[in-house]
């Protein structure tokens, strides 16, 4: 009789229990975030093919300089764009806290998979991110960080697995040379204007940037030169050439 009588109690609380547990694993499983299907597609399209489709749709560049190379980690990255810039500036304006503030903040408030955009005017001669930013970079989750000067700390920031594109690798600092003067405004980067929400689509062949207000059509268009590659690597095997697929594709 004992031992029915827990058994009475211990069956209603297991019960209640398991249905507390799915009920926690069903509302945490709806609350897991829609990618954006944005995001997605251009993930599936050669950052060659966006450099064409931005050409093609704006008539004006989206590539970043041929020296913005992936330093460390993961080579692709696709995210939004969010941005910090540094300008010149004396030594009593560019003390730890001045030269480091804005690009800290960027990284701080990063939503997991956007894309960190750091612009050091003039600063190809210092790094604006080392393995302490990296670690931070990693730990929001971010996608990856573009570097328009330097990076440092490579061991280090290799280790974490971050994916980052700079300009330069150097020791130096910003400190002392550098202030932070912005987050989150259009930068000029690498030769191209970038607004926070721009699309970034980097891998080997460089980075390219894709205004978000144009992100739609370009993928359209990246899509479809892709696509068009893809039929025309047959012609060029059939007739060991291009001259025919060009031809017919009217594409190189």
């Amino acid at each position: 009789m004992h031992n029915m009588h827990w058994k009475r109690f211990l069956l209603p609380a297991a019960a209640l229990a398991c249905a507390f547990l799915g009920f926690g694993f069903q509302a945490a499983k709806q609350a897991a975030p829609v990618k954006d299907p944005l995001i997605t597609g251009f993930e599936k399209s050669t950052v060659a093919s966006v450099a064409d489709a931005v050409d093609q749709i704006t008539g004006t560049r989206g590539f970043l300089s041929h020296d913005m190379r992936p330093r460390t980690g993961n080579i692709r990255v696709v995210g939004r764009a969010t941005t910090a810039l540094l300008k010149p500036a004396p030594p009593e304006k560019a003390t730890p806290a001045l030269s480091t503030g804005m690009s800290t903040a960027m990284i701080d408030n990063a939503k997991p998979g956007e894309v960190g955009v750091i612009v050091i005017e003039d600063g190809l001669d210092v790094a604006g991110i080392g393995g302490l930013m990296g670690t931070a970079a990693k730990a929001r989750g971010m996608a990856g960080v573009i570097v328009d000067g330097g990076v440092r700390d490579l061991k280090e920031v290799r280790g974490l697995g971050l994916a980052i594109y700079a300009r330069s690798v150097v020791p130096s600092s910003t400190v002392s040379r550098f202030a932070g003067v912005a987050k989150d405004v259009p930068v000029q980067c690498a030769g191209v204007r970038i607004s926070p929400g721009d699309i970034i689509v980097a891998d080997e062949d460089g980075v390219v940037s894709v205004p978000a207000a144009r992100a739609q059509e370009v993928l359209k268009r990246a899509q479809e030169i892709d696509e068009r590659e893809t039929k025309m690597v047959p012609y060029i095997l059939k007739f060991k050439a291009l001259t025919k697929a060009v031809e017919v594709f009217n594409r190189i």
